[in-house]
């Protein structure tokens, strides 16, 4: 777990089986379907068991949910609920500088921002807007002309056919 990671969970409750409402010191509540985490891997499979999930409770300081001996990391929970809800969470934009190799000033200086912003987006203090993430998009489908930015958009696939009718 990421111990600069921003929101703490404030209490966890089991809703049906696999899914949690969690409550965080930023004042959101956030549902989160756990299945498939929970399918992944073996040693997690008796948390399967409804009796054993309904018995969910956070972890130490707020840093994590568990079930007897395993647990799932805060910044991970919140990912996922975020994800599920159709946000953009800290990890989808930690994947996308990873995968273009990008530090917080070399992603802030791609985006126009300010470095402190990444930064922020990152460890999950501030929400990532979505045109934030359309700009991570758009900065990564450019390619191999992100050094002089296009006047004009290039044509993937289909768009091509958007005039032709």
């Amino acid at each position: 777990m990421n111990h600069y990671f921003f929101p703490k969970l404030t209490s966890v409750e089991a809703l049906q089986p696999y899914c949690l409402r969690t409550h965080w010191n930023t004042g959101e509540v956030l549902d989160v379907n756990v299945e498939t985490q929970l399918r992944r891997h073996a040693l997690l499979t008796p948390i399967l068991n409804s009796d054993l999930f309904a018995r969910v409770h956070l972890g130490e300081w707020g840093n994590s949910i568990e079930w007897i001996d395993e647990e799932f990391g805060a910044d991970n929970v919140y990912a996922w609920a975020k994800e599920q809800r159709g946000d953009i969470s800290h990890e989808m934009l930690n994947k996308w500088m990873r995968r273009n190799a990008l530090t917080s000033i070399t992603a802030a200086t791609a985006l126009g921002i300010a470095e402190n912003l990444i930064d922020d987006y990152r460890i999950a203090r501030q929400n990532i807007p979505r045109t934030i993430w359309l700009a991570c998009l758009g900065w990564e489908a450019i390619g191999s002309v992100r050094d002089h930015l296009p006047r004009v958009l290039p044509i993937f696939g289909h768009s091509a056919k958007l005039g032709s009718n």
